[in-house]
């Protein structure tokens, strides 16, 4: 476990359809606060969410880090998790990964629900409705997102860095096999499995103790 430094930078990414003002990220932003500790948040939505992909997503969090290369911890939820793993593998700063309910295999569950009717009707029209949470409102997604996302898979993260999960054993989203698999063939992961659901609502404070004590935080 890596030693708290005071020139750690600590960043979080919020889940798909959501924005820095999503519960988590203003609960755990507040708690950072508290301790007078700087947590970036930076919107992935990056005012066009029907242009998102993931490869967009690991660019705009990249050009957060210093370039001093002082080490970063990254918190992220959902989809946030899943590219925050993915930069914890490109990027030799990225020291310390906190991952809430991480989307791994997100595109099997998502298309299943889809279903084969559903995706070819996405890839014929280019564009999918989605419900976007941040915005309280339906928005289009284009095709591009599930085509760029299909390249990014959990076997390619292989580099050994600290990692805490927490994921919810009725998780309705993100089925929480995904993470006991993932941590399984990784000892360097440890997986936290709680008695919640995806959003997590109701272990905020004993999530927030773990973060604590993994971080190293005052």
């Amino acid at each position: 476990m890596f030693k708290f430094k005071i020139l750690n930078s600590f960043i979080y990414l919020h889940g798909f359809a959501s924005s820095p003002k999503s519960t988590k990220a203003q609960d755990i932003g507040d708690r950072f606060a508290q301790i007078q500790i700087k947590l970036k948040i930076p919107d992935l939505n990056a005012g066009d969410f029907s242009g998102l992909t993931i490869t967009r997503q690991l660019t705009q969090v990249a050009a957060e880090f210093s370039h001093d290369a002082a080490p970063v911890t990254l918190i992220g939820s959902s989809l946030g998790g899943l590219t925050a793993a993915h930069l914890g593998q490109q990027y030799p700063q990225v020291q310390r990964l906190v991952l809430l309910a991480p989307a791994f295999g997100f595109l099997s569950h998502w298309l299943a629900q889809l279903g084969e009717v559903g995706v070819q009707h996405w890839q014929q029209s280019k564009y999918l409705q989605v419900y976007h949470y941040g915005e309280e409102r339906s928005l289009p997604l284009s095709y591009d997102f599930l085509t760029d996302a299909a390249q990014y898979t959990e076997q390619e993260l292989q580099r050994p860095i600290p990692t805490l999960i927490f994921h919810g054993q009725q998780d309705e989203v993100i089925p929480i096999t995904a993470s006991r698999d993932f941590a399984q063939s990784r000892p360097w992961v440890d997986l936290i499995e709680l008695d919640s659901d995806h959003a997590l609502g109701n272990v905020t404070a004993e999530i927030w103790q773990a973060i604590r004590l993994f971080c190293q935080l005052p």
